[in-house]
């Protein structure tokens, strides 16, 4: 985490940096102020990094000497058969159609989207993978 966090303080030099150019180049106050909020945003998570670093083991990513294996774990559970991501993403792009097309097509994503979320959430409290 300490490597991460000194990453994101020299990046957000960089964005201060690029930020005064600009501000003083274009004069344009839009994109000045995104600048300058990136840079708040690198400076939080560069001291988060930084911050948490102190208070927890060192990591594989701080060993010059580790190997990528080092630092391999359990990702996660990743259902091997679910179909919900599926139907979720056919109402998310029906909803995101529906700004192109005309709102009422929101009624009809709307009902996707919340039986698929529904589906998704318990797809292991039902059916033959109730015990997992």
């Amino acid at each position: 985490m300490k490597i991460q966090g000194k990453m994101f303080m020299w990046l957000s030099v960089f964005v201060l940096a690029m930020a005064v150019v600009y501000g003083v180049w274009s004069k344009e106050p839009a994109g000045t102020t995104a600048l300058f909020l990136a840079f708040g945003l690198c400076i939080m998570i560069g001291f988060y990094l930084g911050f948490t670093a102190k208070r927890v083991d060192v990591g594989a990513q701080d060993n010059k000497e580790a190997d990528v294996a080092d630092d391999a774990g359990e990702v996660g559970f990743f259902s091997p058969h679910s179909w919900q991501p599926f139907f979720l993403g056919i109402g998310g792009a029906l909803a995101f159609l529906s700004v192109a097309i005309g709102w009422w097509l929101m009624y009809f994503s709307l009902p996707v989207i919340l039986v698929a979320i529904w589906g998704w959430v318990f797809e292991y409290y039902r059916g033959e993978s109730r015990t997992q």
